[in-house]
């Protein structure tokens, strides 16, 4: 039943506003008609009418509410609609009797024009109360739910567990050979028979040195392939 109301009400509201509509033009004609032909004076003439569609426009479509702005939003209307009246009704009354209209008609024909003009836009604004109400006051939008914050527990740290020690194997430290040593080992392996005092003589080291070392290369074996030395005679003496 309510919609079928409603429907009813807003197909009565655009046949009212239609009809709103007929009589600005008609005014706004008659006043663009009894201006001088130049743009600006047409512009100035066709004001009035204008506003007035714009202010009833405005408070049918705005809800209107009780208090001072309210009453302050009336009472501009009525401004408004009463200087539009008051400029189109002369305008209007030129211009009937200029184009023939005498007597009293020039001067009733513009009440016909404003007296609709008002019809309509209060009839405007009832039918917006009227379709306000039906549809009743705008529901609030609902909140929104939101879902609560879950935080976390903190991490738990986990301290590694401390690693074994590693044993480390003994390093056998390995004493270098002297540098004599060497030179003794070369020089017995370059001249295979020599004797030991050669061996010395050629390696700059003494014949009791060479002994030495020519004994721990044949104990170690570090030199194999070095040749057993010849026997001095100061060697077989000994």
């Amino acid at each position: 039943m309510m919609t079928s109301d409603l429907n009813r009400l807003k197909r009565l509201g655009w046949a009212i506003r239609a009809v709103f509509a007929l009589g600005i033009a008609a005014s706004l004609a008659g006043n663009v008609l009894h201006a001088e032909n130049n743009a600006i004076s047409q512009a100035i003439a066709a004001w009035s009418p204008l506003s007035l569609l714009l202010a009833v426009e405005l408070i049918s479509r705005v809800p209107v509410s009780r208090g001072a702005s309210a009453v302050a939003r009336l009472a501009a209307t009525a401004v408004i609609a009463g200087i539009a009246a008051w400029v189109s009704y002369w305008h209007m009354a030129g211009v009937a009797a200029h184009y023939g209209e005498s007597g009293a008609s020039p001067y009733l024909i513009p009440f016909s024009v404003d007296g609709l003009i008002v019809i309509a836009s209060v009839s405007l604004v009832e039918i917006g109360g009227r379709i306000r109400r039906i549809q009743g006051p705008a529901k609030p939008a609902a909140p929104a739910v939101t879902a609560p914050v879950v935080t976390p527990p903190p991490a738990q740290v986990v301290e590694p567990a401390p690693a074994a020690p590693v044993k480390k194997a003994p390093v056998k430290r390995v004493r270098p050979r002297p540098a004599s040593a060497v030179k003794v080992a070369k020089v017995a392996a370059n001249n295979r028979g020599a004797s030991v005092a050669q061996i010395a003589e050629k390696a700059g080291v003494s014949e009791s040195t060479a002994r030495r070392h020519l004994a721990a290369l044949r104990a170690t074996n570090a030199s194999p392939s070095a040749p057993e030395p010849a026997q001095t005679p100061a060697l077989t003496a000994a």
